[in-house]
């Protein structure tokens, strides 16, 4: 049985100012983790953290961009697993709708594949979430900041 992740939000801010925290590596670095990101369609890109042994995850997630629309769309392949040997080969998919007062910010994170990935799922649904929920206080500061 394969599982996805879906969280949807709400943020006062417009998408433009989402699309940053998802595209520009120095600001993901702030709410999810370091990479190299590029939204370029066709970039291999990486994420690294810290190893977790007891997800037989050493801390590297491999990623490509698939499909870049700017302030509206991007996804691109997440591998992460030990040592090369891939256990998780799944895609994330943001979506970026414009709405009245602000942006409505869609995660799906699919591949979540039979019983070896159920814990991943179980951490990264939660995770995910909590993370996702830094992006418009860090907005937010960022703008005070620049006051």
């Amino acid at each position: 049985m394969e599982r996805s992740i879906n969280h949807r939000l709400f943020f006062n801010q417009v998408p433009a100012e989402v699309w940053e925290y998802l595209t520009r590596p120095e600001l993901i670095e702030l709410w999810l983790m370091k990479s190299d990101i590029k939204p370029l369609v066709g970039h291999e890109f990486q994420f690294r953290t810290n190893p977790l042994p007891q997800f037989n995850f050493d801390g590297i997630i491999n990623c490509k961009v698939l499909e870049v629309i700017p302030f509206k769309k991007l996804s691109y392949s997440w591998k992460g697993g030990n040592n090369g040997k891939v256990t998780l080969d799944s895609i994330v998919v943001w979506t970026l709708l414009a709405k009245d007062g602000g942006t409505e910010l869609e995660l799906v994170h699919t591949g979540f594949d039979g019983a070896e990935n159920l814990m991943m799922y179980t951490v990264m649904n939660d995770g995910w979430l909590r993370n996702m929920q830094k992006i418009p206080v860090l907005i937010n500061e960022a703008k005070q900041d620049n006051q």
